[in-house]
Order: C-alpha cells, then structure tokens, then sequence
C-alpha cells in the first residue's frame, strides 16, 4: 500500500471515529433532554407546549410575527375566532 493511500485511509478513520463520537454525545445529549422534559411533566407542565415555546424562541422575532399573522388569517378564515374589526 503506497503512503498516499495509508494517509488517505487513516484520514478516513479519524473522520469516521469524530462522527462516531459526536454520535454518542448527541444521544446523551438527547437523553438529558429527555430526562428534563420528564422532570418538567412531573412537576406538571405541559410537555408539548413546552416544546412548542422552545420552538417559538429560536425563531427570530420578525419570522415569528409573521407566522402569527399567517396563522391569524387562515383562523379567522376557518371561522376559529372572530375577524378583527377596521380601528377606522
């Protein structure tokens, strides 16, 4: 095996075994996070709303508006809460 395919072939390895690792920090990861939300649904809190509020605060301020006012309007078109009345 010339040197270039053994450099190539241990470059791999290290790729393969950073990968590997990462994986297993995210499972760790995920199972704290899990562990938290069990803890929170213990102490009563809503886990699906807590989700959706942790969803909410990575969005930026001027695409969450946005989505509210989307929202909004195909509520008030679906009839699920009252069209707001013109201020004029």
């Amino acid at each position: 095996m010339s040197d270039a395919q053994g450099f190539a072939r241990d470059q791999l390895r290290a790729f393969i075994e950073r990968i590997e690792r990462l994986e297993e920090e995210k499972k760790t990861i995920a199972d704290d996070i899990k562990d938290v939300y069990g803890e929170a649904k213990s102490m009563g809190f809503d886990t699906k709303i807590l989700r959706k509020v942790i969803s909410i605060r990575k969005q930026d301020q001027d695409e969450r508006m946005e989505q509210e006012a989307i929202l909004d309007t195909y509520l008030q078109a679906l009839g699920m809460v009252p069209v707001a009345e013109d201020a004029a």
